[in-house]
């Protein structure tokens, strides 16, 4: 049996070689395993972001990159096609191989890279923009698929001068079919330039019903995340005709409320509006170096209404409203102990000369003045 297959082989070198080719290319398969594996344990006890990139994404391709040239050399080596067209679309798929091998590597490490870099930075407690990084990550892998898909067509004999004449021809036709979704790109492409916003951040807008926590910010549109927790897609093109509020980077919140007391209270106003401006100064949690203002201000119907004007140092809603209800109460607290009360809708009747009334007269002015009083 060994004596025929031996024989077989001394009569068909082409096939022989191309055996042996395959079985070095296993063998290279493996050992390009294993060398990536140890590639990537030493990588990983560095510091350097790069190098733990470049083995990580390292490994599919090159495997990927052996077997296409293995496999081309094989069939050349047993005569596959040869003196056919077959072995030009051998050649073609070995260089389409070859360049999605390559491509497929710097891909993804733009991504790994990405990813470390973010990650870094993070662990050593600086900001990063996030959105920003991510934008330029895609901006950067959509450059590595345009250039091997023209590579590529390059390769299997088109003329790039031809494409990219037709694509200045066709461009028009294809801008008008295509225009949303160039709008909706560019639009993608401005938020990663301008960064109005990015991902995490609480945004509203004041020109359309559009509030909610950034989730996601896509070539085409932005996922919003509602406080509902429903999912909001806005294409982004819209982001260039509408005004956008990012509530989380206010640097302070504002506390502006009006308060009224009675008239019968009159002599006590000006106390109240000292003590309070001195308790709202010496508060830790209220920012001094913004405005700060107590002062009363309106005759109201039924009131005398002051107002008080100040900024809180946090930017989180749940501690505001905290710190609103401290203050609020305490000026209540300020109120009574100058004797006076808030002031809440009434109507008095003055009764003029000594008339009198019987007592179903007097119940239905009662009645006509909690009425009016009501209103």
């Amino acid at each position: 049996m060994i004596d025929q297959l031996v024989a077989g082989f001394e009569n068909n070198d082409g096939m022989t070689r191309a055996i042996i080719v395959l079985a070095v290319t296993l063998v290279a398969s493996l050992v390009s395993r294993f060398m990536v594996s140890g590639l990537v344990r030493r990588s990983s006890a560095t510091k350097t972001p790069w190098d733990d990139a470049f083995a990580r994404s390292l490994s599919s391709p090159l495997r990927l990159l052996v077997w296409v040239v293995g496999l081309s050399l094989a069939s050349k080596m047993a005569g596959v096609g040869q003196g056919t067209p077959m072995a030009d679309v051998i050649t073609a798929a070995r260089d389409i191989g070859v360049i999605v091998s390559i491509a497929w590597f710097l891909i993804r490490f733009i991504k790994r890279a990405q990813t470390n870099l973010v990650e870094q930075e993070s662990r050593n407690g600086k900001k990063i923009d996030k959105s920003a990084a991510d934008g330029i990550g895609k901006l950067l892998r959509l450059i590595v698929i345009i250039a091997a898909g023209l590579v590529a067509m390059q390769t299997l004999g088109f003329s790039i001068a031809g494409i990219l004449t037709f694509g200045g021809v066709g461009g028009i036709a294809i801008g008008f079919a295509a225009q949303d979704m160039l709008s909706n790109f560019f639009g993608g492409l401005m938020i990663y330039l301008d960064r109005p916003f990015k991902t995490g951040d609480w945004i509203r807008s004041p020109d359309r019903e559009i509030e909610g926590v950034v989730e996601e910010i896509g070539w085409r549109v932005t996922l919003i995340r509602n406080f509902d927790s429903r999912p909001l897609y806005v294409p982004n093109s819209t982001f260039s005709t509408i005004s956008i509020e990012n509530v989380s980077r206010m640097t302070n919140r504002k506390i502006y409320e009006t308060i009224g007391i009675r008239y019968d209270d009159a002599a006590a106003i000006d106390r109240i509006v000292e003590q309070v401006t001195a308790y709202l100064k010496g508060h830790e949690e209220l920012d001094q170096d913004q405005t700060l203002m107590v002062s009363f201000n309106t005759f109201a119907p039924s009131s005398l209404d002051f107002f008080i004007y100040c900024y809180t140092k946090t930017q989180s809603g749940a501690v505001f409203y905290r710190i609103k209800q401290e203050i609020m109460l305490h000026i209540l607290g300020i109120i009574e102990e100058n004797g006076a009360e808030c002031a809440f809708p009434t109507t008095t009747v003055h009764m003029l000369g000594g008339a009198t009334m019987s007592d179903s007269q007097a119940a239905k002015g009662a009645a006509a003045g909690s009425a009016s009083g009501q209103e």
